[in-house]
C-alpha cells in the first residue's frame, strides 16, 4: 500500500479555522435566537419554533443539492475553494439582518422576518459548509490523519464556542440587577453582537480558503459525471445510503440532532429559570470549553487508535448522557440531599456536568466526520465513484431536519406548558420549571439512547479500511 501524503499543521489549522464560522453562527442560533424573538421582539413562542423550523428544512433541503453540485464543480481551482469564498458575504450579512428586526412588529410579521432571513442564513452556511466538509475528506487519506485533521476542526470549533459563549454570558449580556436579570432580556446587546459575530465568520473563511489553497493541486480531479437532472439527486442519495455503515453514522447523528434541536431551544431557559443562575454563572461555560476542548484535541487521535473510531464515539456519547441525566433527575426527584438553587454547589455541578459534555462533543464531532470519510472509500470501492459532497450533504440533511423538528417541538412545548414571555429569574411557576426539566433531562434520553444502538452497526474499522485503500490503488493503477 503506497504511503499517504502528510498535511502540514499550517494546513490542518487552516481548515480547522474554517469551523469558527459555524461556531459563532451556532452559539448566536441555538442559545439566543428562540429567546430573542419569544422574549424581546415578543413573538408567540410557537410561531417563533415554527418559524425557525422552516429555516432549518429549507436549509436541509439545500443541502443535498448544493452537495451534488460541488461534486460536479471543475474550475481551475478545484471543486470546493470556490464556493467556501462567495458564501462569505451573503451569510454575514442575513445574520446581521436576523437579529436586528424592525421595531414594533406583530407576530406574524415577526414570524416573516425571522423566516425569511433564518432561510438566508442557514443556506448561506450551507453552501460554505458542504464542500468545507467535502474538502477535509478529499485532503487527508489515511485513516488516522483523517481523524487528526477533523480533530484541528473539532479543536478550533469548540474553542470558538467557548469563545462565543463568553462574549454571550460576558461582555454583551450582563444582568442589569432590577432591569435586566436575565442580561439576556437587554436589546442593546444584540445589534453589537450580530456584526461582531458576522465578521467572525468571514474573517474564519477566508483563512481557510487562503490556508488550504496550496492542496488544490493535490486533490483528486473531479470524475466525469452526467448532469444533474430530476432524479440525479434521488439516485444519488439511495446508493449513498445502501452503505451500512453510513446508515449507522447517519441515523446515530440524526437522533443526536433530534436530541440537540429540543435542548437547543431550552438552553436558556434550563440555566436560568431550571437551575436559577445568571448570565455571570453561565459566564463560567466559557472557562469550562478553555479547558475542555484543548484535552479533547489531544485525546481524539489517541482515542480512535485505542478504541478504533466507532467506540470513540459511543464512549464519550454514554459519558455525555449520564452526566447531563443525572443531575436534571436528582432535582426532578427532590432528592433530599441535592442541593437548593442559590448553592454554590449547583453551580459547581452544573459545570462539571457540563465539562463532561465540552469533552465528549468534540470528539463525537471529529471521530463522526473521520467515519464518513471512510464511507466515502467503501462507497467509491462498491460502486466506483467519489461522492463526498453528497455524503456530507446527507449527513447534514438528516441532522438540520431532525433539529428543525426538535427546535419547532420546543417552541410548541414551551407554549403548551405556558412559558411566560419576559420572565424574570425566580418568577416563573415551580410546575412549568419542572415541566422544563422533565423535557430537557430524561424525556429527550430516549432518543440519544437509540442513537448508541446505531452506532454499534459501523462496520468500518481499521482493518476494513487498509483492505479498501488496497483495492481502491489497485484498481486506480489499472484505470490510469
Amino acid at each position: 500500500m503506497a504511503a499517504a501524503r502528510k498535511l502540514s499543521v499550517p494546513t490542518m489549522l487552516s481548515f480547522g479555522a474554517g469551523e469558527a464560522a459555524g461556531a459563532f453562527k451556532n452559539m448566536a442560533w441555538g442559545v439566543l435566537l428562540l429567546f430573542f424573538y419569544q422574549q424581546i421582539v415578543g413573538v408567540e413562542a410557537w410561531l417563533v419554533g415554527l418559524a425557525i423550523a422552516i429555516a432549518v428544512v429549507m436549509d436541509a433541503i439545500t443541502d443535498p443539492l448544493i452537495g451534488t453540485w460541488s461534486d460536479r464543480i471543475r474550475t481551475r481551482w478545484g471543486r470546493r475553494h470556490p464556493m467556501l469564498l462567495v458564501a462569505a458575504a451573503p451569510l454575514a450579512i442575513s445574520f446581521v439582518l436576523l437579529f436586528n428586526p424592525p421595531a414594533g412588529m406583530t407576530d406574524l410579521q415577526g414570524f416573516a422576518w425571522l423566516a425569511v432571513f433564518g432561510v438566508l442564513v442557514r443556506a448561506s452556511y450551507t453552501f460554505y459548509n458542504i464542500p468545507h466538509l467535502a474538502l477535509g475528506a478529499e485532503m487527508a487519506d489515511d485513516y488516522d490523519q483523517r481523524s487528526t485533521l477533523f480533530a484541528y476542526s473539532a479543536f478550533v470549533g469548540a474553542m470558538s464556542v467557548a469563545v462565543a459563549y463568553g462574549l454571550i454570558t460576558g461582555y454583551y449580556f450582563p444582568t442589569v440587577e432590577g432591569v435586566y436579570d436575565p442580561g439576556f432580556l437587554n436589546p442593546e446587546g444584540y445589534p453589537l453582537m450580530s456584526v461582531t459575530f458576522a465578521s467572525v465568520m468571514v474573517v474564519a473563511i477566508l483563512v481557510c480558503v487562503a490556508g488550504t489553497r496550496g492542496e488544490i493541486p493535490h486533490l483528486r480531479a473531479d470524475q466525469e459525471r452526467a448532469p444533474v437532472q430530476f432524479f440525479t439527486l434521488f439516485n444519488e442519495i439511495w446508493e449513498v445510503l445502501k452503505n451500512a455503515s453510513f446508515r449507522a453514522v447517519f441515523l446515530g447523528l440524526l437522533l443526536g440532532s433530534l436530541v440537540g434541536g429540543v435542548e437547543a431551544a431550552f438552553t436558556p431557559f434550563m440555566g436560568i429559570h431550571f437551575w436559577g443562575l445568571t448570565t455571570e454563572d453561565l459566564f463560567y461555560l466559557a472557562y469550562v470549553g478553555l479547558f475542555a476542548f484543548p484535552v479533547s484535541f489531544a485525546l481524539i487521535p489517541a482515542l480512535t487508535r485505542l478504541l478504533d473510531k466507532r467506540l470513540a464515539v459511543m464512549a464519550p456519547l454514554a459519558c455525555w448522557i449520564t452526566a447531563v441525566n443525572a443531575p436534571i433527575c436528582m432535582r426532578l426527584a427532590d432528592v433530599s440531599w441535592f442541593p437548593e438553587n442559590g448553592s454554590p454547589w449547583v453551580l459547581a455541578i452544573f459545570l462539571a456536568a457540563s465539562t463532561v459534555g465540552a469533552l465528549a462533543a468534540p470528539i463525537i464531532g471529529a471521530t463522526a466526520n473521520s467515519m464518513l470519510a471512510d464511507v466515502a472509500d467503501e462507497h467509491e470501492l462498491d460502486t466506483g465513484i467519489r461522492r463526498e459532497g453528497v455524503l456530507y450533504s446527507v449527513r447534514a440533511f438528516s441532522a438540520k431536519a431532525t433539529a428543525a423538528f426538535g427546535t419547532l417541538f420546543g417552541g410548541i412545548l414551551l407554549s403548551i406548558i405556558e412559558f411566560p414571555e419576559e420572565a424574570t429569574r425566580g418568577d416563573v411557576p415551580p410546575e412549568t420549571v419542572w415541566n422544563l426539566g422533565l423535557i430537557a433531562g430524561p424525556a429527550t434520553s430516549i432518543f440519544s439512547l437509540a442513537a448508541l444502538g446505531f452506532y454499534l452497526r459501523y462496520r468500518i474499522n481499521r482493518r476494513r479500511h487498509e483492505e479498501i485503500v488496497v483495492a481502491l490503488q489497485a484498481r486506480r493503477a489499472a484505470e490510469s
